[in-house]
């Protein structure tokens, strides 16, 4: 698997002309994203789409939810509208890999985004937040802040998004380093910011003594500081994300949160459409790996001044 730096993609990027008009260039791309209510999703959409237009494309952005019979059926319709590439946020990592092998053997090519499928060789590419280092330095940031002794609570991501778990291995991996680190609660709240606020309620009520929480995605942090403001006690815990959201960025100005981990969403959707342009060109991808990593970046109050545009941290 190919890592990529930001700095790397951005260069490559700026480098690429971006033909629009040209007559080869014309025909749909269609976008499939998970929820565009989501920030994350919506750039996601928004700038795989820009893309495709600015390199002279029709494009479309559809959202399955996290349902793959709703994923099934907009594929189909992408095929039948006569696609000439397929941008698509895999709804399962399992799950999906039907509707790429269909996709594919239709002769469309799919370039995956922000979520991996567990089979290598049906799409031509698959860019992806470099989940297992962002977890580790958003997990160090964490300890840095909490120390070496609290109780904590974990809040886990959509268990069908292999990122989900990547993230917790991640965070486990440098917390275990720390006997005195005590996990209190784990509980699964899907991304979701309202079940992050009611999983947070609960465990509140369950068991209100821990001064730390960290969490698969900023949603889910959200939903917790809302209810930890609620109840009175977010002076006194710690809560940390990952995305990069508008939102998180604003929780860091006011001291509500501690970081967040950015996903460079804005950098690898540009990409897979750039790449998925340059398949249609000529027939072969324009990056050999098929699974590419793209790094992540921590942002915190130190240098959250520097968060210029939704998902983008200036260097």
């Amino acid at each position: 698997m190919m890592k990529l730096s930001r700095r790397a993609v951005l260069a490559a990027a700026a480098s690429l002309p971006l033909m629009a008009g040209s007559a080869w260039a014309e025909g749909l791309i269609s976008i499939i994203v998970t929820d565009p209510a989501n920030p994350y999703w919506f750039t996601e959409g928004e700038v795989a789409k820009q893309t495709a237009e600015e390199l002279g494309y029709t494009a479309t952005v559809a959202a399955h939810k996290g349902d793959t019979n709703v994923e099934s059926n907009l594929v189909d319709a992408a095929i039948t509208n006569g696609a000439k590439a397929i941008i698509l946020d895999p709804a399962n990592a399992d799950g999906s890999v039907g509707v790429v092998r269909k996709a594919t053997d239709a002769g469309i090519p799919v370039f995956l985004v922000n979520a991996e499928i567990n089979e290598s060789g049906i799409a031509k590419g698959q860019l992806v937040s470099n989940n297992a280092q962002g977890a580790a330095i958003g997990a160090v940031a964490w300890v840095d802040i909490v120390g070496d002794e609290a109780k904590y609570v974990e809040f886990f991501g959509n268990p069908a998004d292999n990122n989900a778990a990547t993230r917790s291995n991640g965070y486990e991996t440098v917390i275990s380093q720390y006997p005195g680190l005590e996990k209190v609660a784990e509980e699964v709240a899907n991304w979701d910011r309202t079940q992050g606020y009611n999983k947070m309620q609960s465990i509140i009520q369950a068991n209100p003594d821990f001064t730390a929480v960290i969490s698969g995605n900023d949603e889910m942090a959200l939903g917790a500081i809302a209810a930890l403001k609620e109840a009175g006690m977010l002076d006194k815990v710690t809560v940390g994300g990952f995305d990069g959201s508008p939102d998180a960025v604003e929780a860091i100005k006011n001291g509500e949160m501690a970081y967040t981990v950015l996903q460079p969403v804005a950098v690898f959707s540009r990409e897979a459409v750039i790449q998925a342009d340059h398949y249609i060109k000529n027939g072969e991808p324009m990056v050999a790996e098929e699974k590419q990593l793209f790094d992540c970046l921590l942002i915190t109050p130190d240098n959250v001044d520097n968060y210029t545009a939704a998902f983008t941290l200036s260097e």
